[in-house]
């Protein structure tokens, strides 16, 4: 008996003639495509729709301003050219603050912010401490960021604050202490520019007022020693008299010589002569008074002139001592800033977080990219290889 030789066809369905096989349809897809697109996309929607905690935004607006409008320097023009105006700086100084340390440790004030961001019954991937973070400060820090967003609208000046929590309420009650510690910077603010700006001029009047007082207290005591109210005055006064009693004095010699020429003998001459004696040493009295000796008149007015214009210069200084301080509390009131609020914090009705269909779509969209890009490179250097 010859032996036979056998020839391989292949598997049975495939070598029967007329046979049709049936591949199922997902063998058809290529593993690549299941690993890079399908099974995230899977695991994106099992997440986002089964288990994502939904989260709670409230919004509050607000804008922050100063009472009037001053003309803008050059600098100002140049940077409002590219959207960065004063009022946008004055916003921003604010949200610097909410997303700062300090907004953290004042809104941490108000309520434990570790048990309101990591909320009973929420996701791991959502509530602080997620799993690959630690339960810190800094950890604390960066879920604050998380959960709160600030951002300003250039065209209407306004700032927008949106805050996220696991509950209504929460969210609501995080939004309006973040608005009231704005406020109170701003109030800060106010105060410590009314300072530096009020200070000088307070200290410059009140040391005017005080030269003045010092001057005033010279010049009584000046006229309570010399016993007169004005020196200046009183030398008038006597020079007046003495040109009175001059006259008189001159009319009295005139008498005299008349009476000598007409009986030399008479005993009038004696009384004449008696008289103009007195109007002499009255005159020469009254001489001596205004200047004569260390405390007459003339050296007392110089001391009273020096007296009254130091006391004139210190009134004076004072006076524009006040005028700058009334100035300068003015252009405080016209830098003060102000935060008015546009929109009150709102209290949520639903959850707005997170966007279900359009974070799968973005992780569907995100994988099929690089899917098409993987699979680009792939064929490149399969030519390449084959070439």
């Amino acid at each position: 008996m010859s032996d036979t030789k056998l020839n391989y066809l292949g598997p049975l369905p495939k070598a029967l003639p007329g046979a049709v096989v049936h591949d199922r349809w997902w063998n058809k897809i290529p593993k690549a495509f299941l690993v890079v697109v399908v099974l995230p996309t899977l695991i994106a929607a099992i997440y986002y729709f089964l288990i994502a905690s939904p989260r709670y935004v409230s919004e509050a607006r607000f804008v922050v301003r100063a009472p009037t409008q001053t003309q803008p320097s050059a600098l100002g023009v140049a940077l409002s050219g590219v959207g960065i105006t004063s009022g946008a700086t004055d916003a921003f100084t604010v949200h610097e603050y909410i997303n700062s340390r300090d907004g953290l440790r004042d809104l941490n004030q108000t309520g434990n912010l570790r048990e309101i961001f990591g909320a009973r019954g929420a996701d791991v991937f959502s509530r602080y401490p997620r799993p690959w973070e630690a339960s810190s400060e800094e950890g604390l820090y960066k879920a604050f960021q998380r959960f709160v967003t600030v951002g300003y609208d250039s065209q209407t000046g306004i700032s927008t604050l949106a805050v996220e929590a696991f509950s209504p309420q929460e969210a609501q009650r995080l939004t309006e202490s973040l608005l009231q510690g704005g406020e109170r910077l701003v109030n800060r603010l106010n105060e410590r520019s009314s300072r530096d700006a009020v200070t000088d001029a307070l200290r410059a009047q009140s040391q005017a007022r005080d030269r003045l007082s010092e001057a005033q207290q010279a010049l009584a005591a000046f006229r309570n020693n010399r016993q007169y109210i004005d020196p200046t005055r009183a030398a008038t006064e006597s020079s007046s008299l003495i040109v009175a009693l001059l006259e008189t004095l001159a009319n009295l010699q005139a008498e005299r010589s008349q009476i000598a020429s007409q009986a030399p003998q008479s005993p009038q001459l004696a009384a004449v002569d008696s008289r103009i004696a007195a109007y002499q040493r009255q005159v020469a009295a009254e001489r001596t008074k205004i200047a004569g000796t260390s405390g007459s008149l003339a050296s007392q007015v110089g001391t009273y002139e020096d007296l009254v214009l130091a006391r004139e210069l210190a009134d004076r200084e004072l006076t524009q001592a006040t005028s700058a301080l009334l100035s300068a509390e003015q252009e405080s009131r016209r830098q003060r800033l102000y935060l008015d609020r546009v929109v009150s914090p709102s209290l949520p009705d639903s959850a707005e977080e997170p966007k279900r269909l359009l974070a799968v779509l973005t992780v569907l969209l995100t994988t099929l990219m690089m899917y098409g890009v993987g699979w680009l490179i792939w064929a490149g250097v399969r030519e390449h290889g084959q070439d």
